[in-house]
């Protein structure tokens, strides 16, 4: 078995894969986080878009998200904070260009009927 693309050690199967299929809902803001990063990674836009909040998600195309995932090769993330709503992490990955890249974030998150919404976030 794969580990999983978000780090936690854990097989991919027993991860993230389950969120990604619809078959179960992150119980947190990190883990949401956690599997929205293996979206990019396995390319799952349409989970992107899925988990974006409404109030954020008409800036949000599926075919860029789509783009983005496919140009760039995922590495590892790496959690760096986390409250109730928020969490802050960076995303490495390799450019479209071979370029070693570090995504930087501070992300918001709302927790709304009982699912968790990516809403935004500020980039360093």
């Amino acid at each position: 078995m794969t580990n999983c693309y978000c780090g936690s050690l854990l097989p991919f199967e027993k991860c993230c894969s389950p969120y990604l299929n619809g078959i179960a809902k992150p119980a947190r803001a990190e883990t949401l986080m956690r599997s929205r990063y293996t979206a990019f990674a396995t390319n799952n836009a349409q989970y992107l878009v899925d988990t974006t909040h409404f109030s954020t998600r008409k800036h949000h195309k599926i075919e860029d998200i789509q783009d983005w995932a496919l140009c760039n090769q995922w590495i590892k993330l790496l959690v760096v904070a986390t409250t109730v709503n928020t969490v802050t992490f960076k995303a490495f990955y390799i450019d479209s260009e071979g370029q070693s890249q570090v995504h930087h974030e501070h992300s918001i998150f709302k927790l709304e009927d009982g699912k968790w919404y990516y809403v935004d976030g500020d980039f360093y």
